[in-house]
């Protein structure tokens, strides 16, 4: 007996749907571009924003760690110690972000689940928004307080389900948003949810794993875009995007880094990000506190293609960042678009689909890097044009 056919079913009704996702496989470091199923593609699907993935200073970096430290950590940190080099990467990441202290995770995703049950209980309320991440709602999932979900980016809705739980008797209350929504690009309204929290006596938490190394003085990040350093709780990072590496990080007051090291379960139950990982981070903070260029270069880039894909008549929906979503609404025609860009234009582009948008949202999401050319941009914009023209969608 097949206790698991239900499953061919299912993925067959995937492919049919245009929803099944092909996973192509990569040979060499990350970069502008890349061997893509053997083949030499123009990448644009990296989170890699500023092109520190494959970036000398950061292999150096985690090459003389391996040497000092060994590959792995051994067990937990609360079991086995913490390794200076997790300390040295928390000091300089509290640093960057202009905070009293920060606690490395191994992922973003990690970090949401670790960090959101940590600080609320069953007589609690969360309030999130619609469009938050799929990490931000299984940490929600994972926490035992009720939840509120207000309209996306909707301050005044947010106020409603603010007051609703205060009259409902909430005991604390937990505001969580992303700070950049990386399927559409558009940026959270940080000053007014702080304002709403403030007024409410609510705790506020934002995800800014698309903001880190995009907005802010040097890539700093959401707060320091709007200026809103001491009046945001909890900031959740990754360093698998713009700084290039892997792992996340919470980052706020002492109190609150100090009560992950005791509560948050995935610090006490997991073993820490490698040696190698963390020094390469490390370096990546650092290049970022130094010096503005990538950043600049990054915005520089996103500017030039999304003026090309606009007056070639793409709708490039109302991204504020360098995320740039190519609506295409139909999912057949998004795997179609995406295949014909890789089969005939050598352009890595992925169709996004349900269930991370929403049915008849399907689009292609260009990344834009910093290790982008000018001659790169306009080769992908021309490629987008011709398989566009010949689908029929411009």
């Amino acid at each position: 007996m097949d206790k698991i056919g239900f499953l061919g079913e299912q993925i067959r009704e995937l492919r049919d749907g245009g929803l099944y996702n092909t996973i192509r496989r990569i040979d060499g470091p990350q970069g502008a571009w890349l061997v893509v199923d053997g083949e030499k593609v123009l990448n644009f699907c990296s989170n890699n924003y500023l092109g520190l993935a494959n970036d000398p200073r950061l292999v150096e970096a985690a090459k003389a760690a391996l040497d000092r430290y060994g590959i792995g950590p051994g067990a937990v940190r609360s079991i086995a110690g913490t390794m200076t080099i997790h300390d040295e990467l928390e000091t300089k990441l509290a640093a960057f972000k202009d905070v009293g202290a920060a606690i490395s995770m191994q992922s973003g995703f990690v970090a949401n689940a670790g960090v959101i049950p940590a600080l609320v209980e069953k007589d609690d309320v969360i309030v999130t928004d619609a469009l938050n991440h799929a990490s931000i709602i299984d940490g929600v999932r994972l926490a035992k307080a009720s939840r509120k979900i207000y309209a996306h980016a909707d301050v005044f809705d947010l106020r409603v389900k603010l007051a609703e739980a205060r009259a409902e008797g909430a005991r604390r209350v937990l505001i969580i948003t992303d700070g950049v929504f990386s399927m559409d690009g558009d940026i959270a309204p940080l000053s007014g949810i702080v304002d709403a929290a403030d007024e409410f006596e609510a705790m506020v938490m934002v995800d800014d794993a698309h903001g880190e190394g995009v907005l802010g003085r040097g890539g700093r990040g959401i707060v320091d875009h709007f200026g809103l350093h001491g009046r945001v709780e909890i900031e959740v990072g990754t360093m698998s995007k713009a700084f290039g590496v892997m792992g996340g990080y919470v980052a706020g007051p002492p109190a609150l880094v100090d009560w992950l090291r005791q509560r948050s379960r995935p610090f006490l139950f997991s073993s820490a990000v490698t040696p190698p990982d963390v020094a390469a981070c490390m370096a990546s903070v650092e290049i970022l506190a130094e010096s503005t260029e990538l950043v600049d270069r990054l915005w520089s880039n996103a500017r030039s293609f999304k003026d090309a894909m606009s007056s070639a008549g793409f709708d490039i929906g109302h991204s504020e960042t360098p995320i740039t979503p190519v609506m295409l609404g139909d999912e057949k025609t998004a795997q179609e678009f995406s295949r014909r860009l890789f089969d005939e234009e050598a352009v890595f582009a992925q169709a996004i689909a349900y269930p991370t948008v929403p049915l008849g949202a399907a689009r292609i999401r260009v990344m834009i890097s910093a290790a982008h050319t000018g001659s790169d941009l306009e080769f992908g914009a021309a490629a987008f044009t011709r398989v566009g023209r010949a689908l029929g969608v411009i």
